[in-house]
This record gives structure tokens, sequence and C-alpha cells, in this order.
């Protein structure tokens, strides 16, 4: 038979304690990892789709950017060391839509804000590419592919050739999000040494 004076000690004790309320942390946490683990997802993939971008956009040279007529070579001829080129992005979304790892996804529309970070040389003048564009990720580096009017094709109707409609609308009326241009411009003036 127990004793109140042994019962009295098991509940004094503060190992026990400390065991039971571990326990019923770790219960609470993995009763609400599963019940939120597929709302998560997305919002992570999103994520590591834009920093996969802004990383595929910074490592290329400003030509590969795929603007017609861009006025890159001003940045590339001003001096021995070619400068950075910083960027901003914004996914308007993937395919197939259904994806739910980074590897799952082989194409990605959205916008791109990049500036040649030439030394000294403040925003406001920097060489600037921009603009929606299409990236190829089933190869490696993924593929660029910038939406551009042509002679015989108005902007518009060439981003409404190239992207579906879902993405299309978003991509004529939304940029850079306000907290990823104010992070583009930091790291623009880091990295233009201003």
């Amino acid at each position: 038979m127990i004793s109140r004076e042994s019962l009295a000690g098991w509940y004094r004790n503060r190992y026990v304690w400390a065991a039971v309320i571990l326990l019923t942390v770790s219960a609470v946490a993995v009763v609400l990892h599963r019940s939120a683990g597929v709302g998560v997802q997305p919002a992570d993939l999103e994520g590591q789709l834009m920093a996969r971008m802004r990383t595929t956009l910074e490592r290329v040279d400003p030509g590969q950017h795929n603007h017609a007529g861009s006025n890159t070579q001003r940045a590339a001829t001003a001096g021995a060391e070619k400068p950075p080129v910083i960027c901003g992005v914004r996914v308007y979304g993937y395919e197939p839509a259904a994806a739910g790892t980074l590897a799952d996804v082989r194409t990605v529309y959205g916008f791109h804000l990049c500036g040649v970070a030439e030394q000294k040389c403040p925003w406001d003048l920097a060489v600037k590419l921009a603009g929606p564009l299409i990236m190829d990720m089933s190869s490696d580096p993924p593929g660029i592919q910038v939406v551009e009017a042509t002679a015989e094709v108005r902007f518009v109707d060439r981003l409404r050739q190239m992207f579906p409609p879902r993405y299309a609308e978003p991509a004529l009326k939304e940029a850079l999000a306000p907290q990823e241009m104010a992070d583009l411009r930091r790291r623009y003036a880091a990295a233009a040494g201003i």
C-alpha cells in the first residue's frame, strides 16, 4: 500500500514534474507540427524559389539576363573587375502548380529588378535590368527568358503569350513587394560602397 508520505514525496519531486511538463510540451509540439505541416510548405517553397531566382540572376553576367538592347556594356567596361549584380525578385507562380519541393518545380514565373552595383554609383543612376521573366528550373544553371516587346508585338501581348493567364494578370499589376525593394536597395548600397 502507498502511504501518504510517499505519495506527498512523489508530488513534491521536481524531476517528476519536469518529466510531466516535458512530455506535455512534446505532445503538443507533435500535434501542432502534424496539423500545420501541409500549410507551411508552400510559403517555404516560395521562399526557396525566390532565393534560387535571386542567386541565379546575381551569378550570371548581365548580358545573360537576355534583355534585348539593354545597356549593360557600360558597366562591363567601366573597370577591370566586373561589378556585382544585385537583384530583387517576386514569384507569381510555378509549374507544376502542385509541386511540393524545389526539385519538383520545372518553371517559375516571376519578376526581377537588378542593378549593376558600380562603385560609388547611386541606385538612381545604376544600370538596371527589370521585367517579368520565366526561369526554366529543369536545367543547371536555370534558363532565363525575359518578357520583352518586339517590333511586331506589344509588351502586354507578349506577356500574355508567354505567361499562363493566372500569372499574367499579377505580372501586369505587381512588381517587387515593398520589403523586397527595401532589401534590394540596402544590398545594392552595400555592394556599391555607398
